[in-house]
């Protein structure tokens, strides 16, 4: 599933992004199995719904407090990276919040941190959401897990091109 959303970041702009059945049968085209894709337009749904939460702005001083599940799934590293954008004012509370629920909707048990950064590029991507060149780069600057090599060579390639 994340080498499909690499590959939408890729491929399209999130204006000119067909509609789900036109974008399964090109993604079915481009060679990806069909589960893969049934599951990156499920997931792909959430990214306009998540953003719409509403959320109130925190009062000043004011920190995340993370529940059990979130303390589960998302590792210590993702904490702290979330907490990282959310202090260099890259992202704010709202978008935060939605980076959460889409991260806790991927079908990981612990979300590593490389994946995590494919959701808030997502999430970015999709929200339009200007992002200062040296936080794209942080974005990319960690290990990427054996099982995302690919994923983070793409990724690299998108930003920086």
């Amino acid at each position: 599933m994340m080498e499909i959303l690499v590959y939408l970041f890729e491929n399209y702009l999130p204006d000119t992004c067909p509609p789900a059945g036109v974008l399964a049968k090109k993604l079915s085209a481009a060679g990806f199995e069909t589960d893969d894709i049934s599951a990156a337009l499920s997931w792909m749904d959430g990214l306009a719904v998540g953003h719409q939460t509403s959320c109130d702005l925190p009062a000043a001083g004011s920190i995340r407090i993370y529940d059990e599940e979130e303390q589960d799934r998302l590792s210590v590293e993702c904490r702290g990276f979330i907490s990282f954008l959310e202090q260099c004012a890259a992202i704010d509370a709202p978008l935060r919040e939605s980076i959460i629920e889409r991260a806790l909707a991927l079908p990981d048990d612990e979300i590593s941190l490389d994946r995590f950064k494919i959701v808030v590029l997502a999430m970015i991507w999709r929200t339009r959401h200007e992002v200062d060149a040296l936080i794209l780069e942080e974005l990319l600057a960690e290990e990427v897990d054996e099982a995302d090599l690919d994923i983070g060579e793409h990724v690299t390639r998108i930003l920086l091109n």
